[in-house]
């Protein structure tokens, strides 16, 4: 699993910073996430395929997280794009596009396709053979969703000197990956865990956009391996935090002490600080493994 930070900074964008976007890369998807204003464009600069980006996920309908999105909707389309896109969001993101795509006479010559959300309670909205998705309900001034993406299991691996001395028929090797026990050439059974190793360890990410310090998400994203979590603010300016329904660094180094975090990704920063560096020093006296988003910054997770 792979995050690429395209825009990280809160409000109006200016040359050197961007609002929020970022692409995961997870079981051969690319997941758009959130798209600020000059999303393509940084698409663009960090040598994103536009045509692997399949599904996109926006947390809220405030313009620094979607702005951009009905120009990369135009751009597919100028690009002759032929794939299916699903757009996960608020309810009201599918009237706000397709008035613009009317208005404009531009509709796509590809499937578009809107799952707009309204439930309050975290719910799964995306699942396939490797990957689930669910939304991580926030607390802001409009509805609000985060996004916790997981890996499911993956398939054991196969000890090849083992599995040939058990004398294990090919036709069985797909079952040893899934976890079963089977017959070998004589009959006899050949204990799965005697033959094969595990697969690696699903990883999981907690995208926690625009909120404010709610502790209700805790249990949702628990054990996360990585948290992005909001810090618009530092604690000097707390009050408008709370004022505004956004997050200091220290309310979301609270949460990932709570939430037993790998890590956590700081962003989404206010535009009045001159040095980002004082979000990671605040945060680090709640939590010690602490990143900031940069863009174009890369995290293994």
């Amino acid at each position: 699993m792979k995050l690429t930070i395209l825009g990280c900074h809160s409000a109006t964008p200016r040359i050197n910073t961007h609002p929020t976007s970022q692409v995961l890369y997870i079981r051969n998807h690319i997941f758009l996430i959130d798209c600020g204003e000059g999303t393509q464009v940084l698409l663009r600069k960090h040598k994103i395929k536009f045509s692997r980006i399949k599904h996109i996920f926006i947390s809220h309908l405030h313009g620094d997280h979607y702005f951009g999105l009905v120009g990369l909707i135009s751009t597919f389309r100028l690009l002759s794009r032929q794939a299916d896109l699903h757009i996960y969001g608020p309810k009201g993101i599918k009237e706000v596009i397709t008035l613009q795509m009317k208005l404009a006479d531009s509709w796509t010559n590809y499937g578009l396709y809107f799952h707009e959300l309204n439930s309050k309670q975290s719910e799964l909205i995306f699942e396939d053979e490797k990957v689930e998705v669910r939304t991580i309900p926030l607390d802001h001034r409009i509805y609000t969703n985060g996004f916790l993406f997981k890996e499911k299991p993956a398939p054991r691996k196969l000890n090849a000197n083992k599995v040939r001395e058990a004398d294990v028929d090919v036709a069985y090797y797909s079952k040893l990956k899934q976890g079963a026990d089977v017959y070998n050439n004589d009959g006899q059974l050949v204990k799965n865990q005697d033959v094969t190793f595990p697969g690696p360890e699903p990883k999981s990410y907690a995208f926690c956009s625009d909120t404010g310090y709610d502790p209700a998400i805790i249990p949702i994203i628990n054990k996360v391996d990585a948290l992005y979590h909001e810090s618009t603010f530092l604690q000097q300016h707390q009050r408008l935090a709370e004022l505004t329904k956004h997050s200091t660094a220290i309310d979301a180094a609270k949460i990932a002490q709570a939430a037993n975090a790998g890590k956590l990704i700081l962003g989404h920063f206010s535009s009045r600080y001159e040095d980002v560096e004082d979000f990671r020093r605040e945060a680090q006296t709640e939590f010690s493994d602490v990143e900031l988003a940069e863009s174009g910054k890369v995290f293994e997770i």
